[in-house]
């Protein structure tokens, strides 16, 4: 038996439990919710890197939606709820291969029914506008992970990716952590700094999750992991969950992005025009100076690296599907993540190991979140603390 057929055998029983694919914003921006335009029940590879028929051949069996929007949305909260009710009627539209799921139990369910289990992910803190009370909205809603932040601060914690203002998170910022432990939200560190990261460690009494980054020590940018957050997994008992785009895993990847950004402003364009005089000057640039490109190789690279850190009991997959322009050679779309795990078995990794990565792992940090929250809701109150009061 080659590799690639050990690897989708395993999928079979522990398929992908994947943490972040960005398909509803996908949604949002390509045909602003109409699922008859862009109907995932057929090969939708013309526009996507995911749909139904893929999902089956990739081996996924849980996918963490994110409800991402943007973080200059005039109303982030309502534009995330219209992104919770794009996978609610996802999930009304295809009963047959997409089941709701709340717990980690729900997650086992699916598996046993050969579905895929369906859970949400916010994506930055501006979701919650500030309020606790809009938090536990979210929860009800189904939403079981709060990232944060995305690629700009929010009032009470900084981004990788943004200028420093809180140096972490504020008081009101260890507040949503703590409350999110409360009701079973899970603590999502991608996007954040590297001081969110540990003041959050600091703070939650919950394992958390990093729901698609990967190692500083392997790639040098500020979305990753640095070794002494990965050192800390165990203790918490949380996953990193290992990404796929290039930017992030491929330190010539990183170079050239920067290089290429800084040839956008040279030419008076913000980096992410994409007008298109804007455009015509970058196909210029990748003309002269092709993209390099990322494979399946560069992301196991990683994943050995998170594994001699923090441990194989504390690592997970989220590929950020459909929330990238590029993907690495081998893992186009969704259907690509037995290419990963046959790449990952000819580099020593045991079945048992593989089973842990796809899907032990996130099944469990869920439900240890739940079990910590059964704790806290016995003895704490819900919170009603202001930003205000706390930050002042």
């Amino acid at each position: 038996m080659t590799s690639l057929e050990s690897a989708r055998e395993l999928l079979r029983e522990f398929p992908v439990a994947d943490g972040h694919n960005d398909l509803p914003w996908a949604l949002r921006e390509q045909v602003r919710y109409d699922l008859d335009a862009r109907d995932v029940a057929a090969d939708q590879s013309a526009h996507l890197h995911t749909d139904i028929p893929r999902l089956r051949q990739g081996g996924v069996g849980a996918q963490y939606w994110s409800v991402y929007v943007r973080t200059d949305s005039p109303d982030p909260v309502a534009a995330t709820l219209e992104q919770i009710d794009c996978v609610r009627q996802l999930l009304a539209r295809h009963p047959e291969d997409l089941r709701p799921a709340l717990t980690a139990a729900d997650m086992e369910a699916a598996r046993g029914e050969g579905r895929i289990a369906s859970l949400m992910g916010a994506e930055g803190g501006h979701s919650i506008a500030n309020s606790l009370g809009t938090l536990r909205g979210l929860y009800g809603l189904g939403v079981r992970y709060l990232t944060l932040t995305h690629n700009d601060n929010v009032d009470w914690a900084d981004s990788a990716t943004d200028e420093p203002r809180a140096g972490g998170l504020t008081a009101f910022g260890r507040e949503v952590v703590r409350e999110m432990n409360r009701v079973g939200m899970l603590v999502d560190l991608s996007h954040v700094a590297a001081t969110t990261m540990r003041d959050a460690l600091d703070t939650s009494t919950a394992p958390v999750v990093f729901s698609h980054s990967s190692a500083r020590a392997v790639c040098d940018h500020p979305r990753n992991i640095p070794d002494d957050v990965l050192e800390r997994l165990p203790a918490n008992g949380g996953v990193a969950m290992v990404t796929f785009v290039p930017k992030f895993v491929l330190q010539a990847a990183v170079d050239w992005t920067a290089a290429a950004d800084e040839n956008m402003r040279a030419h008076g364009f913000h980096h992410l025009d994409t007008t298109a005089e804007a455009m015509k000057v970058h196909r210029a640039f990748e003309e002269r100076r092709p993209r390099p490109v990322a494979t399946v190789a560069t992301v196991a690279d990683h994943l050995d690296h998170m594994r001699e850190v923090a441990g194989i009991d504390h690592l997970g997959i989220g590929g950020d599907y459909d929330g990238t322009a590029f993907t690495p050679d081998g893992l186009d779309d969704v259907s690509g993540y037995p290419n990963l795990l046959a790449e990952l078995l000819d580099r020593g990794w045991s079945k048992a190991d593989l089973a842990k990565l796809t899907w032990k792992n996130a099944v469990r940090v869920l439900g240890a979140a739940e079990d910590v929250a059964r704790g806290l809701q016995a003895t704490r109150p819900p919170s009603n603390a202001t930003i205000e009061s706390l930050d002042g």
